[in-house]
């Protein structure tokens, strides 16, 4: 699988790179506390499609990064996903889909299930007030944090994980401003999910992105890149050249949707050009 951190940085790059296009193209501005929050949730919504790579609940070990984020919690959840996602591939399997020995990347890696959990993540906090807020973020963080700062995480474990995303999350929903919508969170996990399945399907395995269309009698057809060009997972090109230029853009991002950058961008642009 495609490094934790690789994810969490491309989620958080691509909310980034979203808000500014949102700024200059429609007029669709964020504080710097709006900002901050949905690139965190963004960032930790990249990495849970991998909550159906299960490991040793009783063992506490193995699994994905997400899945190990919250101990024996998060294993025994993604335990019951991959599950009920191989139950899934063979109930809709077609005569030409493979036989398979465990749900991984099958449909936490569709666009549909983006879309689907994005949508129901956007009805949650827009509908379930402060605490359904407070603990989608609480669950976004924590897999931010699991994903940005996974050597600490695994020294330490899943403690510093739950410590951290209680307090950030909570301080988190007192940054958001009280008249804008919490659809921000949903549109955030969307965005995340969609992201990591685009990260997915730069390796060599990729992922069935557009199921549940056909293709060649198949429902379940893996897309990804031919094998000479396509990612090694974990490899030297990842760590030594994705992870680091998405590092690069999101620190861009940051400064660059800074309200008082924008101002300086195009307001001081601006006053130049009339003098």
């Amino acid at each position: 699988m495609v490094m934790g951190p690789t994810h969490a940085m491309s989620g958080a790059a691509l909310w980034l790179a979203g808000s500014a296009v949102a700024s200059a193209a429609f007029g669709i501005d964020q504080t710097a506390s709006e900002l901050a929050v949905g690139t965190i949730a963004a960032a930790g919504a990249a990495l849970y499609p991998d909550i159906d790579c299960a490991g040793r609940v009783t063992e506490n070990k193995g699994g994905s990064t997400v899945a190990r984020s919250f101990g024996v919690v998060s294993l025994f959840v993604a335990e019951c996903v991959e599950r009920l996602c191989f139950w899934f591939y063979l109930l809709t399997k077609g005569k030409k889909d493979p036989k398979r020995q465990n749900g991984h990347r099958l449909f936490t890696h569709t666009i549909l299930h983006a879309a689907i959990v994005g949508v129901g993540t956007g009805l949650l906090a827009a509908w379930g007030g402060k605490f359904a807020v407070i603990a989608i973020l609480f669950v976004l963080t924590g897999l931010a944090v699991r994903g940005l700062m996974n050597s600490i995480v695994e020294k330490y474990g899943w403690v510093v994980t739950t410590g951290i995303s209680l307090a950030v999350s909570y301080g988190m929903y007192h940054l958001l401003d009280e008249n804008r919508s919490y659809w921000l969170l949903g549109l955030a996990m969307g965005i995340g999910c969609f992201i990591h399945i685009l990260g997915d399907i730069i390796t060599k395995m990729g992922c069935p992105m557009f199921f549940p269309f056909p293709f060649l009698k198949r429902r379940w057809v893996e897309i990804g890149l031919p094998d000479k060009i396509a990612l090694r997972a974990g490899g030297k090109a990842e760590y030594k050249i994705l992870l680091p230029a998405l590092t690069v853009l999101v620190v861009i991002g940051m400064f660059y949707n800074l309200p008082e950058v924008q101002s300086l961008l195009f307001d001081g642009a601006g006053q130049g050009a009339s003098e």
